[in-house]
């Protein structure tokens, strides 16, 4: 987990995708609309991306992605991010984090 853990050190939101997944494109569109700027890193674009896909289904990713890290930590997949939105916890915990502000 070292390689992701790497990955976090200097951005308050990355986003692990791979550029066929629809899912993914969405949930990284919703936290954009925040005013949030990402980092996304692209698993299939990657030298080391099935090494960080591994990885990611250590830390309970399935499937690996998206995988969404806020202020260095695994906040989860689509279905936690959409519930976390729905429950209006999303722009709270993206304003903790540095990565909006009001």
């Amino acid at each position: 987990m070292t390689t992701v853990m790497s990955l976090l050190s200097e951005n308050p939101v990355v986003i692990f995708s791979k550029t066929t997944c629809y899912i993914s494109h969405s949930i990284i569109a919703l936290i954009r609309k925040f005013g949030a700027n990402p980092t996304i890193y692209e698993l299939d674009e990657l030298p080391n991306g099935q090494v960080i896909e591994r990885e990611l289904m250590g830390f309970g990713c399935s499937p690996s992605v998206p995988a969404v890290f806020v202020g260095k930590k695994f906040v989860g997949g689509a279905n936690e991010i959409i519930s976390i939105n729905l429950e209006s916890k999303l722009k709270p915990l993206l304003i903790k984090a540095n990565a909006i502000w009001m």
